[in-house]
């Protein structure tokens, strides 16, 4: 799997998490236990920090990046959708980011929060805790999630880590 260090910007992955072969981390990237980073992700800590708390899983061809401005911050127990893009923003824990959503610099994605398929958080926006954001530009409908929306994801995710570090075989 290519993992790479930039300078002096070393990844952190804990032993327990999974990165799929396909996966790409660079530079200041730390990945907590029992996360996953799924095939075509890219994760790109070259001006800025990404961090990945536990149980996470970043989807395929999910691209996290960061800035000298602002971090990317994914918290425990998050599932982020295939193909979504997040830059330099900070999602709590028990959030899901739904396929091809996109989460721009400095938003801030509460706890327990959901941001539908391909919606847009914009710069600097605010998504509260248990709120759903959907559409271009995200409209919030507020106090509409709860944990038992995003749980089920999110421990599919932890299981299949287990699994496919288990049984994937490459076979040519």
């Amino acid at each position: 799997m290519p993992i790479y260090a930039l300078g002096s910007l070393i990844p952190d992955i804990d032993p327990t998490a999974y990165i799929h072969p396909d996966a790409v981390i660079i530079g200041s990237v730390s990945i907590g236990a029992e996360s996953s980073i799924w095939p075509g992700a890219v994760l790109r800590g070259d001006h800025g920090r990404i961090s990945v708390g536990a149980q996470t899983s970043i989807q395929d061809a999910a691209v996290i990046h960061c800035n000298s401005r602002f971090d990317t911050s994914i918290g425990n127990r998050c599932v982020v959708g295939h193909g979504a893009h997040l830059e330099g923003c900070t999602v709590h824990d028990l959030s899901l980011i739904g396929s091809h959503a996109v989460v721009l610099q400095g938003a801030v994605v509460g706890p327990v929060s959901l941001i539908g398929a391909h919606a847009l958080v914009g710069n600097l926006k605010v998504v509260p805790s248990h709120a759903r954001a959907l559409g271009i530009p995200a409209q919030i409908t507020l106090d509409v999630v709860t944990e038992s929306d995003i749980e089920p994801s999110v421990d599919i995710y932890v299981r299949n880590s287990h699994w496919y570090r288990q049984d994937l075989k490459k076979i040519d």
